[in-house]
């Protein structure tokens, strides 16, 4: 299983192994981290699971949809690594990927 490095709002690091069916986003809640609302439960409507992504895995994930890029956009915490960690899918080729939980707004 892929392992995953998730920094707290606190900046605690924290590595796990993640489930590969499943999101960024399911895998830092099933891990116990609270910090993600999710409100959307995944859908890509919210922007509650706003992650940077480290600068070194940004060219391997796929990039941001539409949809996705217009949520993010609007937020003062955008950055040019700014992803909804539910549109990230776990997969053995984000093996060590590293996200920041964004500060809420």
């Amino acid at each position: 299983m892929p392992r995953l490095m998730v920094v707290t709002r606190a900046g605690e690091e924290l590595s796990f192994e993640a489930n590969p069916s499943s999101s960024v986003m399911e895998a830092i809640r099933d891990s116990g981290i609270d910090e993600i609302a999710a409100l959307c439960g995944g859908c890509c409507s919210c922007a509650t699971c706003h992650v940077h992504v480290d600068p070194g895995y940004v060219a391997k994930l796929p990039p941001r949809s539409e949809d996705e890029y217009s949520l993010l956009h609007g937020l003062g915490t955008f950055k040019d690594n700014s992803r909804l960690s539910c549109q990230i899918r776990v997969a053995d080729a984000v093996e060590g990927l590293k996200v920041t939980i964004v500060p809420e707004e």
